[in-house]
């Protein structure tokens, strides 16, 4: 079966051809996520990405064929939908609100052993958004009809069908209980009730291309659409059920998300963004994250590699890069981010292999916060960073397998057009022992743990 998934990630927006028995991507097309700056605040460019959609999804139909659509979208978004339309522009959630604003929703967001979901910054929170928009629009909120969380949105711009969904409300939106399955009490007190979309579940089908979709597109009839999923657990989905818990995945983009499979959510700690996700069977899962992309893109630009002789000088100079890049989330939210032992200026090379090492040893201490178990599988961009997946292993002294796919959410959003999501024959993965790092490797986390525990 050929799935058309609609990958909306928070720097890159893809449509992707998947073979969902095979979990093979076959065909992609590509776009940055653009914000734009005009309008009320600064929001996404729906539109753009919507004809971007189309017509991707008009030349893979006459390329590859397809048999249904499925959808992902990063968390901490949703649309406010009116009469025609959206009545208030898709937020980027990393816009900041006024002081006055944010103090206000303090007072009425719910406690964290209600809903699992930290205080983050900006937007972060879907109910932060929704009350700012509220707060601040007053009279365009009141003309919302339906409120829909993100990858909804775009079933419903293909179906004109509104949903939510668990794994989008469930993860740090403030709006669900993810122990009970059901909305908070925030819920209540936005007084938005009667306004949310009715909740489905990810693989549900959610309708059928709209004949103007259908015409856009240039298909013969109309085919499916599943209401979709959040990205980190359609990366999550196909190792549900593939590995005995207790394992970790960690899911690699923007962001990056480790999910402890089998732990329990009493340890959670709220001040260093630990939370509870809920995964495609509707489950609470301990989690943790940084915006681990966002971090090394800004370090490196995208530029060097891992040279024998940049890994050997970093290593044995301590060159320590420290928490936190991007401040405000993450394990070490208030840490200030410095650049330790480095008297000159780094190449590229050394850049790059410290922002690896970085990259790693910020996973290890989110697998720690977590209390993750067990194998550790790491799908997405850093699956295929070398030095990072031996680092990672050597820092918990766990098995670490990388999946070399080039997207796990794709692939887990195609697997939602299956009648069964259970795992398959083949998984293509690897087992991470380049041996790259010099064998006092553990000094240098021992210095990078101590110097992280000070800041």
């Amino acid at each position: 079966m050929k799935v058309a998934v609609l990958d909306v990630g928070k720097t890159n927006v893809k449509a992707v051809i998947v073979d969902a028995e095979a979990r093979r991507e076959i065909a992609a097309r590509t776009r940055p996520n653009r914000v734009l700056t005009d309008g009320p605040y600064p929001h996404f460019d729906v539109d753009g990405i919507f004809e971007f959609f189309l017509q991707s999804l008009k030349e893979l139909h006459v390329e590859f064929g397809f048999d249904a659509i499925s959808i992902t979208a990063h968390g901490a978004s949703g649309a406010l939908l009116g009469d025609n339309g959206l009545a208030l522009p898709v937020l980027d959630y990393e816009f900041r609100y006024p002081a006055e604003v944010d103090a206000a929703y303090d007072e009425i967001r719910p406690d964290f052993s209600e809903t699992f979901s930290p205080r983050l910054p900006g937007g972060l929170n879907l109910g932060a958004q929704l009350h700012y928009q509220k707060s601040v629009f007053p009279e365009a909120f009141g003309q919302v009809q339906a409120i829909v969380t993100y990858p909804q949105y775009w079933g419903w711009r293909l179906t004109g069908i509104a949903a939510t969904e668990v794994t989008s409300l469930g993860c740090h939106t403030d709006l669900w209980r993810p122990k009970e399955g059901r909305f908070s009490s925030l819920v209540e007190r936005l007084e938005i009730a009667d306004r949310l979309a009715p909740v489905r579940k990810p693989s549900d089908l959610l309708g059928y291309v709209t004949a103007e979709i259908c015409a856009r597109i240039g298909l013969a009839r109309p085919v499916p659409v599943y209401c979709g999923i959040h990205d980190s657990n359609a990366s999550l989905l196909p190792h549900l059920g593939r590995h005995e818990a207790p394992f970790a995945v960690v899911s690699t983009g923007t962001w990056v998300v480790i999910f402890a499979v089998g732990g329990d959510l009493d340890h959670l700690d709220p001040k260093r963004d630990t939370l509870a996700n809920v995964d495609a069977l509707g489950r609470a899962v301990p989690s943790a994250r940084f915006m681990g992309g966002r971090e090394f893109e800004l370090l490196t630009k995208g530029r060097g590699q891992a040279t024998p002789e940049a890994i050997g000088h970093v290593v044995d100079q301590d060159i320590l890069l420290t928490p936190s890049v991007v401040p405000g989330c993450g394990p070490f939210p208030d840490a200030v981010h410095r650049l330790v032992n480095a008297p000159g200026d780094l190449n590229e090379d050394e850049i790059y292999v410290a922002a690896s090492l970085y990259t790693a040893l910020m996973t290890q201490a989110c697998l720690d916060l977590a209390h993750a178990a067990g194998p550790i599988i790491v799908e997405g961009p850093f699956a295929r960073n070398a030095l990072y997946t031996e680092a990672l292993g050597s820092a918990t002294g766990r098995q670490v397998l990388a999946v070399s796919s080039s997207t796990g959410t794709s692939v887990g959003a195609a697997l939602l057009a299956l009648t069964s999501t259970n795992p398959g024959s083949h998984e293509d993965r690897q087992n991470t022992s380049s041996h790259q790092l010099p064998k006092d490797f553990q000094r240098y986390c021992a210095a990078w743990n101590a110097y992280s525990k000070i800041i």
